[in-house]
């Protein structure tokens, strides 16, 4: 006959040892001590409510890196089956994104630098222009634009625009601090991936442990995908516009690429929102490069509607059209921009477990 496990062979061993005295009789629940614990555990919930409000930023960052973790987690897995060290594999990819998002920033900070210093070059001139119409030089003298702008010069206002100043210096710190923090919270979960989702399977109880962790795989594989898929479309659609942008003769037109392709990441809104950017330069060119931009974008979204994405995105997460736009348009009133990105692939893996879970135990009641 197989031994007892040593856990039922040993009644004793979750008895106390009596090395520390002998346990008292259970507290009696009276009124008194029922109400002094629910009170406690009101207390304790909005001490936890105040946590989480005051540590929201650092949630939403936290969120932002998982997202990004899971979805650059299979190109970690590719390198890694083709020789690379878990390290080494980390650590290109962590390089590659480094690299994308230094040359986005070098394609989109010497134009706004150019464009503003020439804005300011030319200020001078567009004043004497606007002096030389007599309509505006009747509105300045019947609102008394000239004493208003007198007084907006003062001691005490330059002090408010210096104070703004240094807002928005702080405002760019910020951000930058916020990306760093992003990136590096990105890849630590890279580098612990496989440790952190054993590690939540681990708190799943045994009986349940296979089927969560077979679902749990199935939601992280479906984001990556999306991750995937949503990059494809964006690098195609900052190509297109590239080549276009060329064509046309745009200025900066790899400035124009990465804000079309960073804007198509955003569900819904994106793509439209970069064709208005784009949109705007070219009428500033000239009139009708300006029409060209708009037709070019209209052909484009209505391909990229219709063929590409079908073809890259319903293959990996099939989610219902209604439902992605409901979610994407929750998700920006939540968390704003972030929350239109995750927004998808939240509503697909909501999807899986009300496929595979709800439901079923709904038929089986």
């Amino acid at each position: 006959m197989a031994a007892a496990p040593a856990d039922e062979s040993d009644p004793t061993e979750f008895e106390p040892s009596g090395r520390f005295g002998t346990p008292g009789r259970p507290l009696r629940r009276s009124s008194f001590l029922v109400g002094f614990t629910g009170a406690l555990g009101v207390l304790l919930a909005y001490a936890v409510f105040l946590g989480l409000r005051n540590a929201a930023g650092i949630l939403v960052l936290v969120v932002i890196a998982l997202f990004l973790a899971v979805g650059l987690h299979p190109a970690v897995v590719r390198l890694r089956g083709w020789g690379l060290s878990h390290g080494l594999a980390v650590a290109v990819v962590a390089l590659t994104v480094v690299l994308l998002i230094v040359g986005g920033v070098l394609a989109l900070v010497p134009p706004v630098v150019s464009q503003s210093g020439e804005f300011v070059d030319q200020l001078p001139h567009y004043v004497e222009e606007l002096r030389r119409n007599p309509t505006v030089n009747d509105l300045v003298e019947r609102y008394g634009l000239v004493d208003r702008m007198r007084s907006a010069a003062s001691a005490d206002n330059l002090a408010r625009a210096l104070g703004g100043v240094l807002g928005g210096a702080q405002l760019i710190f910020g951000t930058i601090f916020r990306m760093l923090t992003v990136l590096v919270l990105t890849i630590y979960f890279l580098a612990y991936f496989d440790k952190l989702r054993s590690l939540g399977y681990a708190l799943v109880p045994r009986s349940r442990r296979e089927r969560v962790q077979l679902i749990g795989d199935e939601i992280l594989t479906k984001v990556g995908a999306y991750m995937v898929g949503a990059l494809t479309i964006a690098v195609l659609a900052g190509a297109s516009t590239f080549v276009f942008a060329l064509a046309v003769r745009l200025p900066y037109p790899f400035a124009l690429a990465v804000v079309v392709a960073v804007t198509d990441l955003i569900p819904q809104i994106g793509a439209t929102l970069g064709a208005v950017i784009v949109a705007l330069v070219g009428f500033a060119t000239d009139l009708p490069v300006g029409i060209a931009c708009l037709a070019f974008f209209v052909i484009y979204q209505q391909v990229e509607n219709y063929l590409i994405y079908p073809k890259i995105m319903r293959r990996s997460v099939a989610v219902n059209e209604v439902a992605a736009l409901l979610a994407a348009l929750l998700g920006v009133s939540l968390m704003g921009v972030v929350g239109a990105l995750i927004a998808i692939p939240t509503v697909a893996a909501l999807q899986l477990i009300l496929r595979e879970v709800v439901l079923p135990r709904q038929e089986s009641r």
